[in-house]
């Protein structure tokens, strides 16, 4: 098991000196075998904002958005390895395994486009957007701690690469859901006054009004 994580985790090392670039989308699919809670996190959490930002973006954005988290987080550990500082060169022989980058990255979402939603954080109720600031505090602060994981560091780069990827999409993410409104406004309306948009060259019988 030990050599199977080593080879499709993420190593910094690895991906640098052996060109394993397939390690920046196999490590999503790891997590350690005796971390239960780990994983368990994860898919909770995948469930439960990830669903609704399907439903809000469709299938194929989704897809796309947690890929590019995901793969972006990875290529920022590896970069942050290449700093001269002991937090980021004790990477470079670290190996990195699960989803929190891509994970991390729907969380931003969610809060940008839900951001008064309320999330039950322990035994609060706290708006999304102030839940996401908790979660990525508690990751920065476990990065630059002596006790802190790694991987803290894979977590602040879904985030950030999350943020970016929304924002290079020249508009803000609530213009998204305002747009899929109109279409089913439009839609709703089409359907209601019988009015079809055309079909193929072919479709001699469908009605056009």
């Amino acid at each position: 098991m030990g050599e199977f994580l080593r080879l499709f985790g993420l190593s910094p090392r690895l991906v640098l000196e052996h060109f394993a670039i397939w390690q920046l989308v196999t490590y999503l699919f790891l997590h350690d075998p005796y971390g239960f809670g780990h994983i368990l996190f994860n898919m909770l959490t995948l469930w439960m904002f990830g669903a609704e930002l399907e439903r809000t973006w469709g299938t194929r954005y989704f897809l796309k958005f947690y890929f590019v988290c995901g793969v972006g987080a990875a290529v920022l550990t590896i970069l942050f390895s290449l700093l001269p500082f002991e937090i980021a060169q004790q990477l470079q022989g670290a190996v990195i395994i699960g989803a929190s980058g891509a994970i991390y990255g729907l969380l931003l979402a969610y809060a940008m486009y839900f951001p008064d939603r309320p999330i039950l954080l322990i035994i609060f109720w706290v708006p999304a957007k102030y839940c996401v600031a908790i979660l990525g505090a508690i990751a920065l602060f476990a990065s630059i701690s002596d006790t802190g994981g790694v991987a803290n560091i894979t977590h602040l780069g879904g985030i950030l690469v999350a943020y970016l990827f929304l924002k290079s999409a020249g508009m803000h993410p609530l213009s998204e859901m305002k747009y899929r409104y109109l279409k089913w406004k439009i839609n709703r309306l089409r359907r209601k006054f019988d009015v079809y948009s055309g079909g193929r060259a072919d479709d001699w019988d469908r009605r056009v009004h």
